[in-house]
């Protein structure tokens, strides 16, 4: 989805501030479209203390894409819906890894650090008491009520 208001790292581009009237003209559609795409969820706009529609810059640029996948694309409403939604899983998904890629890098970094102050670089991280040599001999018990 392009963007051509204010940049996706704006926090103004998350505030649900727009009245339907201007979110409407924003995306060059009726208000009645807007209000038939909020009862499908399509888009689902923020409410106002008095219940009116307030819609972010996000919002008007998702109404665009359903508009361009409706109408040059030819994919019904439905199909949309399922778009969006797939497209939001995947963002999530590519959110949590890069959480987790991150977290690995910390870790991989600790390990580093841990083991430049190691006695022996490169040997096991917790230290281990002498090897034993001991051999151990398992027996099974036996079962009494045979």
């Amino acid at each position: 989805m392009s963007d051509n208001f204010v940049g996706a790292d704006d926090p103004a581009y998350e505030a649900k501030v727009l009245m339907i009237s201007v979110a409407a003209r924003m995306a060059g559609m009726h208000p009645q479209t807007l209000r038939q795409y909020d009862r499908l969820g399509l888009v689902q706009p923020g409410r106002a203390a008095g219940g009116g529609r307030r819609y972010s810059v996000r919002d008007v640029v998702l109404l665009r894409e359903v508009q361009r996948l409706s109408q040059d694309d030819g994919i019904n409403l439905a199909g949309v819906k399922r778009i969006i939604g797939l497209e939001r899983l995947l963002e999530q998904a590519q959110l949590r890894v890069a959480r987790l890629e991150a977290e690995l890098d910390a870790a991989y970094r600790r390990i580093a650090e841990l083991e430049a102050v190691a006695r022996f670089p490169g040997s096991d991280l917790v230290p281990t008491s002498r090897t034993s040599t001991a051999l151990v001999v398992w027996r099974p018990r036996r079962n009494p009520e045979r």
